[in-house]
This record gives C-alpha cells, structure tokens and sequence, in this order.
C-alpha cells in the first residue's frame, strides 16, 4: 500500500455494516501506532467482528458498563444531596469542603486506576473499585462529625475514580465495531442512577432531616442522609457481589497481546466465541505473523525489561507519539478539564443552589428541594438515549453531537439565571439537566474511541485526571465565591461553551470506526 493510501484520513474510509463479516476499519490513522501492535489489533478487531454481539457482551453490558456507569454518577449524587443536611447538623464553616475532600479521592482513584490497569490488567480494578466504595459508603453512615464524613467520602471516591477508565476499557477492547454506539447508550445507566439516587433520597431526606430554618438539629432529628448512605453503601455492595461471584470476566485479548501473550489472546478470543456460541477461526499464526523481529523474549533478562517497562511513561509517550494524536490527546484533555470544572461547581451544589434560591421565592422546604431533584433527574434518561441517537447521524456524528450538546448545557445554566421563580428555576434546570446527560452520553462514548487498547487505560487515565484535578477546583471556588449568586452558575456556563467550541476542532471521528 502506497504511503498516499496509509496515511488516508479515516473520514475518506468506509463504514463498518452491520454485517460481521465485514473487515473493521481503525478509528485512528495508520501509523500513529505501533506497527506490529496495530496489525495484530486489526485481526483481533476482525475476529471479534466476526464473533458478533453475544451473551458475554451483553453480560458486560450491565455488570461491567451499566454498574460503572451507574456508580461514576451516584456517589458524587450522594455526595450533593447529603450537603444541606449535613450543612444543617454540622454547621460547618466551608460545606464545599465535603466535595472538595470527594474531588480529591476521585484524582487519586482515576490516577491509581486507570494507569494502574494498563500495567496489571483490568481484572483486578474490575473487581475492587466497587468493593472499595461499598465499604467506605457503609462506614461513613456512621461519622460523628463533618471532618470524619470528609475522609470517608474521600476513600468511597477513590472507589468511585476507577469505575469509567476501567469499565470503558474493558467493555470497548470486546465489543464488535458495529456495536459500538453502546458506549453511548450506557450513559443510561448514569442517568438512571442520578434518578434511583433522588428517588431514594425524596421520602429518606425529605421527612427525616431538619428544616432549614431550624434553630438546633440533632443527630435523631437528621437521621435521613446516614439511612440514605446506608441505602447507596448496601446497592453498592450488591453490584460488588453480582461481578465478583455471578460473573467471570476475562482478561482484554488486546491488553494480553500488547503484553506480549498472544496464546492467551487468542485463547480469550476462543473463550468469548465459545460462550456466544459462535465459530471462530482465529490461530496463533494469524497474530504472530505481524512479528518483526520474532517472539517476545523469555529469558531473566527480558523479563526484567518488561518489568521495568512497566514503570516508565511508555504508554503517555504513545498518545503523543505523532502530532495529530498528540493534538486529540490534547483536546480531548482540555475539554475533560473544563466539564471537570463546569459540572461539579454547578451540579455539586445544585440542590444547596435550590434550597437557598428556594427561600428567597418562599417554597425552600427540604421536601420541596428533593421533589424538585427528582423532576431534573428524570430528564436525564431520554437525555441519554438521545445522545445514542446523534451520535450516529451521517455527518453529524460523535464530534457534532458532542459539540452542539456542550456549548447548549453552557447555554441552559446561563438561562437559568433569568429565574424569578422556584418553577422557572427548575424549568431550566431540567433544559440543562437533559443536555448535559446528551453530553456526557457522547463524551463517554467519543473518548476510549480514540485510544488504542495497549495505551487505552493510561489515555482514560489522563483525561479523567484531567477532569478531577479541575474539580478539585470547583468547591475551592465555591467557597470564595457565593454559592447565593450567579457567580458560580456564570462560570459554570462559559466553560462547557469553551469546551462545546473546543470539540471542533477534534481532528477524529470513530463514528462508523473499530478502535484500535
């Protein structure tokens, strides 16, 4: 193939059909990998293709994605929704120093994580992130203080971090190129769990925590968010116990052939056929004969190098291995960034930000606050299946639909300062609510598209690094700036329409594309 034809921009290539037994074209342009990596990719891509969608797909479908999902957006929903109780019985000085201690556990658990399952694999962080979270939600029902609440709600987050540069690892590196708008589709399950939160949330901190305007609260007063923090803890546990004793996950073909063990790739490959109960041809020979310089080396001294290798910054190097990656790399980083910062100073505080708007138009009750969160949180399922949608418009695609919902989530908060009512107030709320879910549903999808797998946790790693080290900004902010105002709410919407601008120029799009 001429270097014309190598270096062709993958919006010239064909799209994949439905058809599995259609070869399945790489998101990213050749060359921009490592040769001998991308060649294999490409024949586990087509064997995978060729396997289709089956039952071991669609058990990672709900275990693997749909808990992950869920978990990533409940635990900072717990987290929000607790603030005006815990705010009422603690009386802290800075409340946003709970999301602040929350922010911090969600860095180090992206950071851990995420690098970490490029370089042990996926099963391990599979199987603990939820664990880790169940656990410290459970312990932190109990805390007899703010600080106390703070540290826990910093270890359940370091749980929490782990759960979308893991989860969207694995579920990509098996799931057929014509299925990939599932990624998409998950966010439903991001969606659901903000609505299952508030549902929950509703009768528990409804009826069983202090009014606002109460002089003294007490612990039996206020009992409702440590019910509440049981409630989550104990649904956590549940999804811990579902993907540790009722499913086996095995081990990404991709990570084990970047690892050098293509046996046990193609033994993998084998496995997934032979439970969707589908033929496979798949052969040793098919991957080794993209070797160029022979086999992986087994004596002492290559394994030692491996080891080392392990340790080093291979794998970021290789997401800015050629300028055009390098610039996606970069893009996709800055726009994580600004959503990190976006979300969380309005989205941390949203029902704080009701409450206090509340009373000044008279109907600020506790009870009045979570009906009105669960009215927003049910716009957030339709937001997310309308995502799956876009994303699959000819021309439009991910980088179209990502850009558009972006830059109107900046608009609706800009609009929602206009409020005059508690009903106008929660009017917008829902408008913003049901694009932001349109955003993230296609921001999830867009970004482990766009890495290939051997560097895929570490690229997942970094933009959600990225993401939390700007949320950590967020309560900073919070805290000098009057949650009372439309200082924060201001701030908030300029940075989702810079990072709705930003996604233009994006210079891929993996609509109609198998990832490397």
């Amino acid at each position: 193939m001429d270097d014309r034809k190598d270096t062709m921009a993958i919006h010239d290539r064909p799209s994949i059909s439905d058809d599995p037994s259609v070869e399945v074209v790489p998101t990213l342009l050749k060359g921009t990998v490592d040769p001998v990596y991308e060649g294999k990719a490409q024949v586990l891509n087509n064997a995978i293709q060729d396997i289709g969608m089956g039952r071991y797909q669609w058990q990672l479908f709900i275990l693997v994605g749909g808990f992950g999902w869920a978990s990533d957006n409940l635990w900072p929903i717990v987290t929000s929704l607790i603030l005006p109780s815990i705010t009422t019985e603690f009386s802290p000085s800075k409340p946003p120093l709970l999301s602040l201690a929350q922010n911090i556990g969600l860095l180090v658990g992206a950071m851990f994580w995420g690098f970490g399952c490029d370089i042990f694999g996926r099963r391990w962080a599979f199987n603990l992130t939820i664990g880790i979270t169940s656990v410290f939600g459970l312990i932190a029902a109990g805390s007899p203080n703010f600080a106390a609440l703070g540290v826990f709600a910093a270890f359940w987050s370091v749980g929490v971090g782990g759960n979308l540069p893991v989860d969207s690892a694995i579920f990509l590196e098996f799931l057929p190129g014509s299925h990939q708008y599932l990624l998409t589709i998950l966010s439903v399950f991001w969606a659901f769990a903000q609505l299952l939160a508030t549902l929950v949330a509703w009768p528990l901190l409804g009826y069983h925590t202090c009014q606002p305007t109460a002089i003294t609260c007490t612990k039996s007063d206020n009992f409702g968010w440590r019910w509440f923090l049981i409630a989550m803890g104990g649904l956590a546990m549940i999804m811990f116990s579902c993907r540790f004793f009722l499913f086996t996950l095995y081990e990404s073909p991709k990570f084990l052939m970047g690892r050098g063990r293509d046996e046990d790739a193609v033994r993998i490959v084998h496995e997934v056929a032979r439970r969707n109960r589908r033929p496979c041809n798949l052969t040793l020979a098919d991957l080794e004969v993209h070797n160029q310089e022979g086999r992986q080396g087994t004596d002492a001294t290559a394994a030692l190098k491996r080891k080392l290798e392990k340790v080093n910054l291979t794998h970021v190097r290789a997401l800015f291995a050629s300028p055009k990656l390098a610039w996606s790399t970069t893009l996709i980083m800055l726009i994580w960034a600004f959503i990190g910062l976006g979300f969380p100073l309005y989205n941390a505080f949203l029902p704080y930000i009701q409450q206090t708007r509340g009373t000044d138009f008279g109907d600020g009750s506790t009870y009045i606050t979570y009906r009105n969160s669960l009215i927003i949180a049910v716009l957030g399922i339709p937001g997310a299946i309308v995502g799956g949608i876009l994303v699959e418009i000819p021309k439009f695609g991910r980088k179209g639909a990502l850009s558009v919902s972006t830059a109107l989530t900046g608009v609706f908060l800009f609009a929602s300062t206009t409020a005059v009512t508690s009903d106008a107030l929660l009017g917008w709320n829902c408008a913003y609510n049901f694009m932001s879910n349109v955003m993230y549903a296609v921001l999830y999808a867009y970004t482990p598209e766009i890495f290939p797998t051997k560097d895929r946790g570490t690229g997942n790693a970094l933009t959600a690094t990225a993401n939390r080290v700007f949320g950590i900004m967020a309560p900073i902010i919070a805290i000098y700036a009057n949650l009372e105002t439309a200082v924060p709410v201001y701030v908030s919407g300029a940075l989702f329409i810079a990072a709705g601008l930003l996604t233009v120029l994006l210079p891929f799009e993996p609509r109609g594309k198998a990832s490397l």
